[in-house]
């Protein structure tokens, strides 16, 4: 393959994650990315942009968002204005299309990464509109009766939290693969990334506390790796004692961000 994805300086990825990156790139296909919050779902796409040297192009998509949005939309209201107040130009459709974000990523004269960021918070027919697009790379803007052919085909990655399903469609048209928590070697590794040095009995204990607030079925709300990093951060910032870490987990509230996650975690032995 020309283009191979090995990770970054920011950030760690397993090796099965990084042949699933490579695999997407090599077969053109999106690569769609799923795990729990804080797993690095959409830090996936700013590495791969770093690592590759290519621009990204970030989709963030809410419950309202349509898959039209993403191509183009036609500022009708915008023209109306002009036309009223005798601006120039009017007659001229094409100046009032915005290309949306996937369509900036067709246009461009580079290949670029898209990121379609949790994909599952948009409504179940959201994924079905953008078939066409993922698969032929084209769409055509009737107003102006242009179509858009990807000049370059993008690397495509798609995330979601699994809210909800996917079609099954759609499903087919995508390399999948599953961020997992990391185990902790992991975690020592992404630490690392973050702090130049940490003291090993602080991170051991950290470490120890964390999995153990994560491991409890009364926690809902697990923490996830980037509040662990902050938790780090603290942890450094107030010079507390390695000891005392697990003995009273301090400040428990940069981890656990739930009030009956917190009074699960003062109720049990980890103190």
């Amino acid at each position: 393959m020309d283009q191979q994805f090995n990770g970054s300086s920011t950030y760690v990825a397993s090796e099965e994650l990084m042949t699933a990156v490579n695999v997407a790139i090599a077969l053109g296909k999106p690569l769609l990315i799923k795990g729990e919050p804080g797993t690095g779902k959409t830090m996936l796409a700013k590495a791969v942009s770093e690592s590759l040297g290519k621009k990204l192009i970030i989709w963030n998509i809410k419950s309202t968002t349509k898959a039209q949005e993403g191509l183009y939309v036609y500022d009708t209201v915008q023209r109306l204005y002009d036309s009223q107040f005798g601006e120039e130009g009017v007659d001229d459709i094409s100046r009032y299309i915005k290309l949306g974000k996937m369509g900036e990523a067709f246009d461009s004269d580079e290949q670029v990464i898209l990121l379609i960021d949790e994909i599952d918070k948009a409504d179940l027919e959201f994924p079905n509109d953008l078939l066409w697009e993922l698969d032929q790379m084209e769409f055509y803007i009737h107003e102006t009766k242009r179509t858009v052919k990807a000049k370059h085909r993008p690397i495509v990655i798609i995330t979601s939290n699994a809210e909800k399903e996917l079609p099954d469609a759609f499903l087919r048209r995508c390399i999948f693969h599953y961020i997992d928590f990391p185990t902790t070697k992991l975690m020592r590794e992404i630490v690392f990334t973050h702090f130049d040095s940490i003291e090993e009995d602080v991170l051991q204990n950290a470490l120890d506390a964390f999995y153990a607030i994560r491991g409890m079925r009364e926690v809902r709300k697990k923490p996830s790796t980037s509040e662990f990093i902050d938790w780090i951060a603290a942890l450094k910032f107030s010079g507390i004692a390695p000891a005392k870490i697990k003995e009273t987990i301090p400040f428990l509230g940069v981890i656990v961000k739930k009030d009956e996650d917190l009074e699960a975690v003062k109720r049990s032995n980890l103190f």
